[in-house]
Protein backbone atom coordinates (compact mmCIF):
# COMPACT_ATOMS: atom_id res chain seq x y z
CA UNK A 1 0.00 0.00 0.00
CA UNK A 2 0.85 3.40 -0.15
CA UNK A 3 1.36 5.60 2.76
CA UNK A 4 -0.86 8.69 3.07
CA UNK A 5 1.38 11.99 4.65
CA UNK A 6 -1.32 14.64 5.31
CA UNK A 7 -4.10 13.14 3.70
CA UNK A 8 -2.66 12.27 0.44
CA UNK A 9 -0.67 9.58 -1.07
CA UNK A 10 2.92 10.17 -0.65
CA UNK A 11 3.54 9.62 -4.29
CA UNK A 12 1.22 11.73 -5.42
CA UNK A 13 1.99 15.16 -7.80
CA UNK A 14 0.59 18.59 -6.52
CA UNK A 15 1.77 21.37 -8.67
CA UNK A 16 2.11 24.84 -7.60
CA UNK A 17 -1.19 26.12 -9.30
CA UNK A 18 -3.28 23.22 -7.76
CA UNK A 19 -2.30 24.25 -4.72
CA UNK A 20 -3.77 27.91 -5.51
CA UNK A 21 -0.98 29.63 -6.87
CA UNK A 22 -1.32 30.43 -10.79
CA UNK A 23 2.04 31.80 -12.05
CA UNK A 24 0.73 31.79 -15.99
CA UNK A 25 -1.69 33.99 -14.18
CA UNK A 26 0.87 35.69 -12.87
CA UNK A 27 2.39 36.63 -15.87
CA UNK A 28 -0.66 37.34 -17.51
CA UNK A 29 -1.05 40.47 -15.24
CA UNK A 30 2.57 41.40 -15.78
CA UNK A 31 1.76 41.66 -19.58
CA UNK A 32 -1.34 43.36 -18.52
CA UNK A 33 0.60 46.25 -16.44
CA UNK A 34 3.35 46.82 -19.11
CA UNK A 35 1.68 49.69 -21.08
CA UNK A 36 0.26 51.33 -17.98
CA UNK A 37 3.82 51.53 -16.09
CA UNK A 38 5.58 52.50 -18.98
CA UNK A 39 3.70 55.65 -19.60
CA UNK A 40 4.52 57.03 -16.04
CA UNK A 41 8.25 56.48 -16.57
CA UNK A 42 10.52 59.67 -16.42
CA UNK A 43 14.22 59.99 -17.97
CA UNK A 44 15.43 58.88 -14.83
CA UNK A 45 14.35 55.43 -15.36
CA UNK A 46 16.75 52.73 -15.96
CA UNK A 47 15.75 49.69 -17.74
CA UNK A 48 12.46 48.18 -17.16
CA UNK A 49 10.35 46.13 -15.01
CA UNK A 50 10.74 42.45 -14.34
CA UNK A 51 14.33 43.03 -12.78
CA UNK A 52 15.15 41.66 -9.13
CA UNK A 53 15.41 45.67 -8.57
CA UNK A 54 13.94 49.07 -10.18
CA UNK A 55 16.38 51.46 -11.09
CA UNK A 56 16.67 55.32 -11.08
CA UNK A 57 19.14 57.61 -11.76
CA UNK A 58 19.50 60.42 -8.67
CA UNK A 59 22.52 62.51 -10.89
CA UNK A 60 20.00 65.69 -10.37
CA UNK A 61 20.63 65.33 -7.06
CA UNK A 62 24.55 66.62 -8.14
CA UNK A 63 22.63 70.08 -8.81
CA UNK A 64 21.73 70.38 -4.96
CA UNK A 65 23.20 72.24 -1.96
CA UNK A 66 22.34 69.75 0.41
CA UNK A 67 19.98 66.65 -1.18
CA UNK A 68 18.21 64.62 1.04
CA UNK A 69 15.77 61.78 -0.05
CA UNK A 70 12.77 61.26 1.71
CA UNK A 71 10.38 57.82 1.62
CA UNK A 72 6.82 57.74 2.70
CA UNK A 73 5.00 54.47 2.89
CA UNK A 74 1.12 53.88 3.60
CA UNK A 75 -1.83 51.59 2.28
CA UNK A 76 -5.37 52.23 1.24
CA UNK A 77 -7.12 50.62 4.65
CA UNK A 78 -10.83 49.23 4.73
CA UNK A 79 -11.23 51.69 1.81
CA UNK A 80 -10.77 48.94 -0.54
CA UNK A 81 -13.62 47.10 1.23
CA UNK A 82 -15.79 49.32 -1.19
CA UNK A 83 -13.99 48.85 -4.15
CA UNK A 84 -14.40 44.71 -3.67
CA UNK A 85 -18.05 45.27 -2.96
CA UNK A 86 -18.94 47.22 -5.89
CA UNK A 87 -16.27 45.50 -8.34
CA UNK A 88 -14.92 48.73 -9.73
CA UNK A 89 -10.91 48.22 -8.52
CA UNK A 90 -9.72 51.87 -10.44
CA UNK A 91 -9.58 54.48 -8.59
CA UNK A 92 -8.37 52.58 -5.35
CA UNK A 93 -4.78 52.71 -7.00
CA UNK A 94 -4.98 56.94 -6.90
CA UNK A 95 -5.37 56.84 -3.02
CA UNK A 96 -2.30 54.11 -2.81
CA UNK A 97 -0.21 56.43 -4.13
CA UNK A 98 -1.68 60.03 -2.45
CA UNK A 99 -1.30 58.35 0.34
CA UNK A 100 2.62 58.34 -0.07
CA UNK A 101 3.12 61.35 -2.00
CA UNK A 102 1.15 63.52 -0.27
CA UNK A 103 2.83 62.46 3.02
CA UNK A 104 6.29 63.05 1.54
CA UNK A 105 4.88 66.45 -0.16
CA UNK A 106 5.05 67.44 3.45
CA UNK A 107 8.64 67.79 3.56
CA UNK A 108 8.60 70.09 -0.11
CA UNK A 109 10.02 66.92 -1.81
CA UNK A 110 9.18 66.19 -5.42
CA UNK A 111 8.10 62.16 -5.88
CA UNK A 112 10.37 60.61 -7.59
CA UNK A 113 9.51 56.82 -7.97
CA UNK A 114 6.74 54.86 -6.33
CA UNK A 115 6.89 51.10 -5.85
CA UNK A 116 3.52 48.91 -4.99
CA UNK A 117 2.19 45.31 -3.34
CA UNK A 118 -0.44 43.32 -4.26
CA UNK A 119 -1.45 41.21 -2.28
CA UNK A 120 -4.62 38.97 -3.33
CA UNK A 121 -6.54 35.76 -2.67
CA UNK A 122 -6.75 34.92 -6.22
CA UNK A 123 -4.65 36.43 -9.10
CA UNK A 124 -7.55 37.83 -12.09
CA UNK A 125 -5.29 39.33 -14.27
CA UNK A 126 -8.09 42.05 -15.19
CA UNK A 127 -8.38 42.82 -11.99
CA UNK A 128 -5.21 43.16 -11.10
CA UNK A 129 -4.84 45.62 -14.09
CA UNK A 130 -7.30 47.50 -13.14
CA UNK A 131 -5.59 48.64 -10.11
CA UNK A 132 -2.35 48.82 -11.39
CA UNK A 133 -4.25 51.34 -13.71
CA UNK A 134 -5.45 53.61 -10.96
CA UNK A 135 -2.05 53.36 -9.25
CA UNK A 136 -0.35 54.34 -12.76
CA UNK A 137 -2.76 57.34 -12.79
CA UNK A 138 -1.85 58.04 -9.32
CA UNK A 139 1.99 57.95 -10.43
CA UNK A 140 1.00 60.42 -13.57
CA UNK A 141 -1.19 62.97 -11.34
CA UNK A 142 2.21 62.76 -8.60
CA UNK A 143 4.63 63.12 -11.22
CA UNK A 144 6.53 59.88 -10.21
CA UNK A 145 8.00 56.78 -12.04
CA UNK A 146 6.30 53.35 -11.20
CA UNK A 147 9.46 51.71 -11.32
CA UNK A 148 8.52 48.02 -9.82
CA UNK A 149 6.19 46.04 -7.25
CA UNK A 150 4.57 42.54 -6.13
CA UNK A 151 2.03 41.09 -7.00
CA UNK A 152 1.56 38.26 -4.28
CA UNK A 153 -1.09 35.78 -4.78
CA UNK A 154 -2.51 34.24 -0.92
CA UNK A 155 -4.59 31.12 -0.98
CA UNK A 156 -5.92 29.78 1.85
CA UNK A 157 -4.78 33.32 3.73
CA UNK A 158 -6.98 35.60 1.94
CA UNK A 159 -10.74 35.01 0.65
CA UNK A 160 -10.09 34.41 -3.15
CA UNK A 161 -11.91 38.12 -4.32
CA UNK A 162 -9.64 39.69 -1.01
CA UNK A 163 -7.09 41.86 -1.66
CA UNK A 164 -4.64 44.66 0.26
CA UNK A 165 -2.67 47.21 -1.31
CA UNK A 166 0.41 48.89 -0.07
CA UNK A 167 3.25 50.59 -1.62
CA UNK A 168 6.11 53.18 -0.70
CA UNK A 169 7.43 56.55 -2.64
CA UNK A 170 10.63 58.16 -2.60
CA UNK A 171 11.35 61.74 -3.31
CA UNK A 172 13.73 64.78 -2.96
CA UNK A 173 14.46 68.11 -1.58
CA UNK A 174 17.30 70.41 -1.28
CA UNK A 175 17.55 70.86 2.25
CA UNK A 176 17.76 74.78 2.11
CA UNK A 177 14.17 74.75 0.62
CA UNK A 178 13.03 71.97 2.64
CA UNK A 179 9.32 72.62 4.56
CA UNK A 180 10.13 72.89 8.01
CA UNK A 181 7.80 72.86 10.99
CA UNK A 182 10.58 74.46 12.71
CA UNK A 183 10.39 77.80 10.66
CA UNK A 184 7.28 78.42 11.50
CA UNK A 185 6.41 81.71 13.36
CA UNK A 186 3.25 83.62 15.11
CA UNK A 187 1.15 85.42 12.76
CA UNK A 188 1.93 82.68 9.74
CA UNK A 189 -1.48 82.50 7.89
CA UNK A 190 -3.40 78.73 7.20
CA UNK A 191 -4.60 78.38 4.21
CA UNK A 192 -6.58 75.14 3.00
CA UNK A 193 -6.67 73.09 0.35
CA UNK A 194 -10.15 71.69 -0.44
CA UNK A 195 -10.39 67.43 -0.09
CA UNK A 196 -12.48 65.27 -2.77
CA UNK A 197 -14.04 63.62 0.14
CA UNK A 198 -12.90 61.27 3.08
CA UNK A 199 -10.01 60.77 0.67
CA UNK A 200 -8.62 57.25 2.54
CA UNK A 201 -8.90 57.75 6.55
CA UNK A 202 -12.15 56.85 8.45
CA UNK A 203 -13.57 54.00 6.64
CA UNK A 204 -14.20 51.03 9.17
CA UNK A 205 -16.83 54.00 10.87
CA UNK A 206 -18.10 55.42 7.08
CA UNK A 207 -18.63 51.81 6.17
CA UNK A 208 -20.29 50.61 9.51
CA UNK A 209 -22.78 53.66 9.44
CA UNK A 210 -23.45 53.85 5.86
CA UNK A 211 -23.03 50.26 4.18
CA UNK A 212 -23.13 47.35 6.71
CA UNK A 213 -26.19 46.10 7.21
CA UNK A 214 -28.04 48.08 4.11
CA UNK A 215 -29.59 47.14 1.57
CA UNK A 216 -28.43 47.44 -2.33
CA UNK A 217 -31.16 50.57 -2.94
CA UNK A 218 -29.49 52.20 0.29
CA UNK A 219 -25.86 51.80 -1.05
CA UNK A 220 -26.45 52.28 -4.51
CA UNK A 221 -29.46 54.78 -4.99
CA UNK A 222 -28.66 58.28 -6.31
CA UNK A 223 -29.12 60.66 -3.40
CA UNK A 224 -30.00 64.44 -3.81
CA UNK A 225 -27.89 65.59 -0.50
CA UNK A 226 -24.64 63.79 -2.00
CA UNK A 227 -25.42 65.73 -5.57
CA UNK A 228 -26.91 62.81 -7.00
CA UNK A 229 -24.18 60.22 -6.40
CA UNK A 230 -24.84 56.89 -4.59
CA UNK A 231 -23.28 56.20 -0.90
CA UNK A 232 -20.75 54.07 -2.34
CA UNK A 233 -19.65 56.07 -5.55
CA UNK A 234 -19.13 58.96 -3.07
CA UNK A 235 -17.02 57.36 -0.98
CA UNK A 236 -15.39 55.42 -3.58
CA UNK A 237 -14.08 59.12 -4.71
CA UNK A 238 -10.45 58.93 -4.29
CA UNK A 239 -7.99 61.10 -2.62
CA UNK A 240 -6.87 64.27 -4.13
CA UNK A 241 -2.84 64.51 -4.68
CA UNK A 242 -1.59 68.29 -4.03
CA UNK A 243 2.08 67.73 -5.38
CA UNK A 244 1.73 69.61 -8.44
CA UNK A 245 -0.15 72.73 -7.86
CA UNK A 246 2.20 72.98 -4.19
CA UNK A 247 5.41 72.55 -5.88
CA UNK A 248 4.66 75.12 -8.39
CA UNK A 249 3.74 77.35 -5.56
CA UNK A 250 6.83 76.34 -3.85
CA UNK A 251 8.50 77.53 -7.17
CA UNK A 252 6.70 80.57 -8.00
CA UNK A 253 7.21 81.86 -4.36
CA UNK A 254 10.25 80.76 -2.80
CA UNK A 255 10.12 80.52 0.75
CA UNK A 256 6.68 81.59 1.50
CA UNK A 257 5.46 77.98 2.52
CA UNK A 258 6.91 77.67 5.97
CA UNK A 259 5.17 74.33 6.31
CA UNK A 260 2.71 71.53 5.68
CA UNK A 261 0.00 69.41 7.09
CA UNK A 262 -1.50 66.59 5.40
CA UNK A 263 -4.68 66.02 6.75
CA UNK A 264 -5.26 61.83 7.05
CA UNK A 265 -5.81 59.49 9.70
CA UNK A 266 -6.54 61.85 13.01
CA UNK A 267 -8.44 64.60 11.38
CA UNK A 268 -7.65 67.83 11.36
CA UNK A 269 -7.22 68.09 14.94
CA UNK A 270 -4.43 65.70 14.67
CA UNK A 271 -2.08 66.00 11.77
CA UNK A 272 -1.96 69.73 11.82
CA UNK A 273 -0.11 70.09 14.94
CA UNK A 274 2.42 68.02 13.41
CA UNK A 275 3.39 70.88 11.30
CA UNK A 276 4.25 73.21 14.33
CA UNK A 277 6.95 73.74 16.72
CA UNK A 278 6.21 73.34 20.08
CA UNK A 279 6.22 77.52 20.60
CA UNK A 280 3.10 78.10 18.95
CA UNK A 281 -0.53 76.78 18.46
CA UNK A 282 -2.65 76.70 15.30
CA UNK A 283 -6.09 78.49 15.41
CA UNK A 284 -8.50 77.00 13.08
CA UNK A 285 -11.80 78.96 11.86
CA UNK A 286 -14.45 77.02 11.99
CA UNK A 287 -17.06 77.46 8.81
CA UNK A 288 -14.02 78.88 7.14
CA UNK A 289 -13.94 76.38 4.62
CA UNK A 290 -17.07 74.11 2.63
CA UNK A 291 -17.37 70.57 4.32
CA UNK A 292 -18.04 67.92 1.37
CA UNK A 293 -21.69 66.81 1.25
CA UNK A 294 -20.07 63.46 1.70
CA UNK A 295 -18.18 64.08 4.84
CA UNK A 296 -21.48 65.27 6.55
CA UNK A 297 -23.47 62.75 5.45
CA UNK A 298 -21.16 60.05 7.11
CA UNK A 299 -20.92 62.62 10.40
CA UNK A 300 -24.51 62.82 10.19
CA UNK A 301 -24.80 59.61 10.23
CA UNK A 302 -22.63 58.31 12.81
CA UNK A 303 -23.83 61.07 14.79
CA UNK A 304 -20.51 62.88 15.41
CA UNK A 305 -20.21 65.88 17.47
CA UNK A 306 -17.41 68.61 16.15
CA UNK A 307 -14.44 67.60 17.86
CA UNK A 308 -15.02 63.96 17.23
CA UNK A 309 -15.52 64.58 13.57
CA UNK A 310 -12.28 66.89 13.75
CA UNK A 311 -9.87 64.03 15.00
CA UNK A 312 -11.65 61.50 12.78
CA UNK A 313 -11.83 62.73 9.29
CA UNK A 314 -10.30 65.44 7.08
CA UNK A 315 -13.70 67.90 7.13
CA UNK A 316 -13.16 68.76 3.54
CA UNK A 317 -9.49 69.87 3.94
CA UNK A 318 -6.71 67.80 2.08
CA UNK A 319 -3.96 69.87 2.88
CA UNK A 320 -3.00 72.92 5.03
CA UNK A 321 -0.13 75.30 4.37
CA UNK A 322 1.30 77.66 6.93
CA UNK A 323 2.25 80.69 5.10
CA UNK A 324 4.14 83.74 5.48
CA UNK A 325 1.72 86.12 6.06
CA UNK A 326 3.76 88.66 3.94
CA UNK A 327 3.00 86.50 0.84
CA UNK A 328 -0.05 85.06 1.52
CA UNK A 329 -1.72 86.66 -1.58
CA UNK A 330 0.87 85.62 -3.91
CA UNK A 331 1.10 82.12 -2.60
CA UNK A 332 -3.17 81.66 -3.32
CA UNK A 333 -2.45 83.89 -6.84
CA UNK A 334 -0.35 80.59 -7.40
CA UNK A 335 -2.18 78.33 -6.61
CA UNK A 336 -5.25 79.62 -8.45
CA UNK A 337 -2.56 79.84 -11.51
CA UNK A 338 -2.43 76.26 -10.68
CA UNK A 339 -6.18 75.14 -10.48
CA UNK A 340 -6.82 75.33 -6.81
CA UNK A 341 -9.53 76.96 -4.54
CA UNK A 342 -7.99 78.45 -1.70
CA UNK A 343 -9.47 79.04 1.84
CA UNK A 344 -7.58 81.49 4.47
CA UNK A 345 -8.75 78.80 7.46
CA UNK A 346 -6.89 80.30 10.10
CA UNK A 347 -4.15 81.94 12.18
CA UNK A 348 -0.53 80.79 14.33
CA UNK A 349 -0.71 81.94 17.92
CA UNK A 350 1.48 81.68 20.51
CA UNK A 351 0.84 78.00 22.34
CA UNK A 352 2.11 75.17 22.93
CA UNK A 353 2.28 72.96 19.29
CA UNK A 354 -1.14 72.46 19.62
CA UNK A 355 -4.22 72.51 17.28
CA UNK A 356 -7.28 74.91 18.61
CA UNK A 357 -10.57 75.95 17.38
CA UNK A 358 -12.43 79.43 16.86
CA UNK A 359 -15.93 79.99 16.27
CA UNK A 360 -16.76 76.37 18.01
CA UNK A 361 -20.18 75.37 16.76
CA UNK A 362 -20.00 76.82 13.21
CA UNK A 363 -18.18 73.85 11.64
CA UNK A 364 -20.94 73.16 8.68
CA UNK A 365 -21.57 77.33 8.44
CA UNK A 366 -19.52 77.96 5.12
Amino acid sequence: MTECVNGSTANTTMTYAQAGVDTAEGARAVDAIKGVVHSTYRPEVVGDIGGFGGLFSIAAAKDMEDPLLVSGTDGVGTKLKLAQLTGKHGTVGIDLVAMCANDILATGAEPLFFLDYVAIGKLKAENVAEIVAGIGEGCKQAGCALIGGEMAEHPGVMDPDDYDLSGFCVGIVDRPKMLDPESVREGDVLVGLASSGLHSNGYSLARKVCVEGKSDEERFAAREELGGQSVVDALLTPTRIYVKPVRAVMDAVPGAVRALAHITGGGISENLNRALPKVVNAEVDLGSWPVPPVVKYVCDAANLDETEALKTFNMGLGVVLIVDPAQVEAVEAALAAAGETTYRVGRIVAGEGEVQYANVGSLYGF
